[in-house]
């Protein structure tokens, strides 16, 4: 009889071990690797921009426009290849520096592992290995805005979002991270079409869409 009692006593023990577990360790241990990860994807993607745009692109680079003889403008359109160009290279770096960057795992400190938030940055640090699996897309956005009379500014945003999911011992972590950054902007002078002040010359869609670990 009082081996089933304590063989019950450990079993309850264990149970109620696991549940503690389950709704604490792990939520504090996830919150912990979002926030390094979030960390670590925008310096790799920063970097990725930095090494991507390194060459100065400019605003006739990447945009086409066309006047008539009265210098009236008839036609925005984008430089397809450059712009798939730079979307390429940007999302295939950020993925490799991701990569990279997380292959030596995150720092825990000891005091997370008690489930107690107060407690969570205390203690002495150890490696927690995660699995992150990241998807990178990139596109181009562009935005007319009034500048003078018969003068539009003309602003390119290059937007990065990048899906990181976190697998680690612990459960499943997912989250985005938007980066937007402006590539180049220009002041047109001269009347600028309403089909373009209402409309983005890049479309909706996403350039270039990679996909990797």
């Amino acid at each position: 009889m009082r081996r089933r009692i304590v063989i019950a006593f450990v079993a309850f023990f264990l149970i109620a071990l696991i549940v503690y577990i389950q709704l604490n360790v792990t939520n504090v241990l996830k919150s912990i690797a979002e926030a390094t990860m979030r960390s670590i994807t925008t310096v790799a993607v920063n970097d990725a921009i930095y090494y991507t745009l390194s060459d100065q692109v400019r605003y006739e680079d990447l945009v086409n426009v066309a006047r008539d003889d009265e210098g009236n403008i008839q036609a925005i359109s984008s430089n397809s290849f450059q712009i798939n160009r730079i979307a390429r290279d940007t999302a295939y770096m950020s993925q490799q520096n991701l990569k990279k960057m997380s292959e030596d795992g995150i720092q825990v400190p000891l005091g997370a592992f008690t489930g107690v938030e107060a407690w969570a940055g205390f203690g002495p640090k150890i490696t927690l290995k995660i699995i992150p699996i990241s998807n990178v897309e990139c596109r181009f956005v562009s935005e007319f805005e009034g500048a003078g009379i018969n003068q539009t500014k003309h602003s390119i945003y290059l937007e990065i979002v990048a899906d990181i999911s976190i697998i680690m011992p612990s459960g499943t972590s997912n989250f985005a991270s938007l980066t937007e950054v402006l590539i180049c902007e220009s002041v047109l002078v001269g009347k600028v079409p309403d089909t373009y002040l209402q409309a983005d010359i890049f479309g909706n869609g996403y350039d270039l869409v990679p996909k990797g670990n």
